[in-house]
């Protein structure tokens, strides 16, 4: 029992360190790339393009974890982190950051990215009972976005702070991408210490195979193509570009936005709790779709506020109800497929997100270039996630978790 609950810990603390780091670059990560002189178009493909190789490189590692080995996986994402910040702080090269953007594992958007998410949900699931399944996800993804509020904070005072001192607007931008790498670092020592029993059960293994999955392929691929298009709407507002549609329309500065993005990510973590409790009374398919609606219209509606503070207001509005469907939506995902399809299950839906997701980036990239379409992405986003919301309800609403039977 003792070495289960270090094992929870490691886990908590890996995502805690990995979250940190990705909400740190995420409000800095487009300045930075228009401050090398990168144009929007190009910023926009090369976010697709981050995204694109991620789902490339998790797809073939979160398949093959539950064979070959959870930890060493975790172990090879974490230097594949290493390697993407490694590249974008040494060199402003495109084709160099393009090339680190495709193998490599960076985020552009505050959230998850790379083989850990879905690893290690397969690892709690096998460590906790059914009953506590959702709410040690709510905990795990309230200080993963505590951890990127932190960060968001943390970079944006430090580039003002470092600005200040003297340093020149890019020589801040790098020294928050050294803390990324610093990260990465620290990451792979947490992994290191994970116990055998995160693995896979060896008795559960099955021969037949079609990207780690066998008896669960049809709910997991009719779920994975939900999931995508709900990442597609989401990368049109990726935290990074949130930033830059803040920093353009309002004017707002480094440490204004990291304030901005602190508070969005400390009110999703406290709504990832709430979730929990509403959940226990109306089930996980009810939550992730009645409390997603009113978020997107909320999204919807910051373009048309006439000035900084309002459009804040309805952004915060919209992060106190936006992640209550994350949690659920994860552990639903283990809940109803075997136990040794877990890794393959989070990889396949995540990778389906992922590729969704970056499609979407140079989309906005191209409308944030024209002012006549500015505010089209935060419309786009928020229709089609309640395109998907309703499709998620309709499918699925009669297949339920074994705690609620």
């Amino acid at each position: 029992m003792e070495r289960l609950r270090t094992d929870i810990a490691l886990l908590f603390a890996a995502r805690i360190t990995r979250l940190f780091a990705y909400g740190s670059l995420s409000v800095l990560l487009v300045l930075y790339l228009a401050q090398i002189g990168l144009s929007a178009q190009l910023i926009g493909l090369l976010l697709t393009l981050t995204l694109l190789g991620d789902a490339g490189i998790s797809l073939w590692i979160t398949v093959s974890a539950d064979m070959i080995g959870r930890r060493r996986m975790l172990l090879l994402g974490s230097g594949l982190m290493l390697l993407a910040g490694t590249v974008f702080l040494l060199t402003d090269n495109p084709i160099a950051l393009i090339i680190a953007a495709i193998i490599g594992v960076i985020s552009p958007s505050g959230n998850e990215i790379g083989p850990f998410l879905s690893i290690e949900q397969a690892a709690l699931s096998q460590i906790v009972p059914d009953q506590r399944r959702t709410k040690v996800f709510a905990w795990y993804n309230l200080l993963g976005s505590v951890a990127t509020a932190t960060g968001a904070l943390v970079s944006g005072w430090s580039a003002e702070w470092l600005q200040t001192a003297g340093f020149s607007t890019l020589q801040s931008y790098r020294m928050v991408l050294a803390g990324y790498v610093l990260c990465s670092i620290l990451l792979a020592t947490l992994f290191l210490f994970l116990s055998p029993s995160v693995e896979s059960n060896p008795s559960e293994v099955v021969a037949k195979r079609t990207l780690g999955l066998h008896r669960s392929k049809r709910i997991v691929l009719k779920l994975s193509s939900l999931f995508a298009l709900d990442a597609f709407a989401g990368g049109l507002v990726i935290q990074s570009i949130l930033a830059y549609w803040f920093h353009v329309k309002f004017g707002a500065d480094a440490a204004t936005l990291g304030t901005i993005f602190f508070g969005a990510n400390l009110l999703a973590a406290a709504s990832a709790l709430f979730a929990v409790r509403i959940a226990a009374r109306i089930g996980l398919i009810h939550t992730m779709v009645f409390t997603h609606i009113p978020s997107n219209i909320l999204l919807c509606l910051v373009p048309l506020m006439p000035n900084l503070p309002l459009a804040i207001g309805v952004l915060l509005a919209r992060f106190s109800i936006s992640q209550m469907d994350v949690p659920t939506r994860q552990s639903y995902t283990m809940a109803v497929v075997a136990p040794d399809e877990r890794s393959a299950a989070a990889g396949v839906t995540t990778i389906a997100r992922s590729v969704g997701a970056s499609l979407s980036p140079t989309l906005s990239g191209m409308f944030l270039a024209n002012p006549l379409l500015f505010g089209l992405p935060f419309y786009a986003a928020g229709t089609l996630k309640i395109i998907y919301d309703l499709l998620l309800y309709r499918s699925f609403k009669a297949v339920k978790p074994p705690e609620e039977f």
